[in-house]
C-alpha cells in the first residue's frame, strides 16, 4: 500500500499527516521535530537506517516549490519498503545503502501555507503578508515574515544583501529578501542545528524548477564534489551549472559548503512555471529517484 498519495496540494498538515501514516506503517522510522516556524508549525526530521555517517535530504524551502516535499516524502516511502520488504531501489539491492538517511520534507511550512491559502495561511502575520502581497505581484516563496529561507543561511550574506538591495528589495518580500541578519529565521536555524548536531556527509536540497544541478560555492568545490555531480547529471540528465547573480550566496547549499566542507547539492527538479502541476510529479520522479538513491549509496 502506498501511504504516499498525490493529493490536490501538499498543506503543512497534509505533510505532516503523511509522515505519521508512514511511521504508523514502519515503526522502524525514526520522526523528530527539530523545530517550528514563526506560526509554530512543525519542521519534521525523518531518519532511516542506522545512525552512521548520513545523507541529509532537505525540501519545502520555498512557497511555490511544495510539490519538492511530495518528492521527499515519496523517496521516504521508497525507501521504507524496501527496507522492510526487501525489494529493490531504483533496480539497485537495498543492500547498498548501509548509511543513515535523514529527510526534512518541508523546512518553510508557514511559506507553503501562504502559497495555497494566501493569509489564511499566515496566523498572526496575516497583516504583514496582506500589505507585502499589496505592494508586490510576485507569487509568495518566503516565510511567514517575508524572508526567503534560502537567502538566509551564512555564507557570503552581506554580499547577497547588497545585490538584493541593488536589484530593489529593501525590506520583507515574497520572495529573495535575506532579512536583516543570516540565520534570523527559526527555520533556517534548524536546519542550521541539525547539521551541526548529525554532521551529514552530504547534503542535498531539493528545489523547482529547471532540472539543474548546483554543485559548488564559489571557488570551495569540496572532494568528490564534482565526481558526484557528474554522476547525479548522468543518471538524471539533468544540467551541471554555476552560482549566479542572486542565487551566488546566502543559500543552504553555500552554507554548507563553506561550513563544513563537504558536498552539498541544490537540485532543481521539473521544468515549467512554479508551482509545478502534479501531472508532472511521476516524470520527476523518474529523473529525481536516480539522484537521491545514488546520494544515499555513495
Amino acid at each position: 500500500m502506498n501511504y504516499i498519495t498525490n493529493p490536490s496540494v501538499m498543506t503543512a498538515e497534509k505533510q505532516r499527516n503523511m509522515i505519521f501514516s508512514l511511521k504508523r506503517a514502519y515503526p522502524f522510522l525514526n520522526v523528530q521535530l527539530i523545530g517550528k516556524s514563526l506560526c509554530q508549525r512543525g519542521i519534521f526530521c525523518m531518519s532511516i537506517g542506522r545512525s552512521e555517517n548520513p545523507l541529509l535530504i532537505t525540501a519545502g524551502y520555498h512557497g511555490q516549490e511544495w510539490l519538492t516535499s511530495l518528492a521527499a516524502l515519496r523517496f521516504a516511502e521508497l525507501l521504507l519498503m524496501a527496507k522492510s520488504r526487501g525489494l529493490t531501489l531504483w533496480d539497485t539491492s537495498i543492500a547498498c545503502i548501509s548509511r543513515e538517511v535523514i529527510i526534512v520534507p518541508c523546512v518553510n511550512p508557514d511559506g507553503v501555507e501562504i502559497a495555497i491559502n494566501g493569509i489564511d495561511g499566515a496566523g498572526r502575520f496575516a497583516q504583514s503578508v496582506s500589505k507585502i502581497q499589496a505592494e508586490s505581484t510576485e507569487k509568495w516563496n518566503a516565510n511567514a515574515r517575508g524572508v526567503d529561507i534560502n537567502h538566509n543561511f551564512d555564507a557570503g550574506w552581506q554580499e547577497l544583501r547588497a545585490m538584493e538591495i541593488d536589484s530593489g528589495i529593501l525590506g520583507p518580500s515574497p520572495r529573495r529578501y535575506g532579512s536583516y541578519a543570516p540565520v534570523s529565521e527559526p527555520e533556517t536555524a534548524a536546519i542550521v542545528d541539525l547539521c551541526k548536531m548529525r554532521k551529514p556527509r552530504m547534503a542535498l536540497a531539493l528545489h523547482s524548477q529547471g532540472e539543474e544541478i548546483f554543485w559548488e560555492y564559489g571557488e570551495k568545490r569540496p572532494k568528490r564534489s564534482l565526481e558526484l555531480a557528474r554522476i547525479f547529471s548522468a543518471a538524471s540528465g539533468y544540467e551541471l551549472v554555476e552560482n549566479d547573480g542572486l542565487a551566488s550566496h546566502g543559500g543552504f547549499k553555500d552554507w554548507f559548503i563553506e561550513f563544513f566542507n563537504k558536498p552539498a547539492f541544490t537540485i532543481e527538479m521539473g521544468k515549467g512555471e512554479n508551482p509545478l502541476p502534479l501531472t508532472d510529479f511521476d516524470s520527476i520522479m523518474e529523473h529525481l529517484l536516480p539522484i537521491l538513491t545514488l546520494a544515499a549509496m555513495l
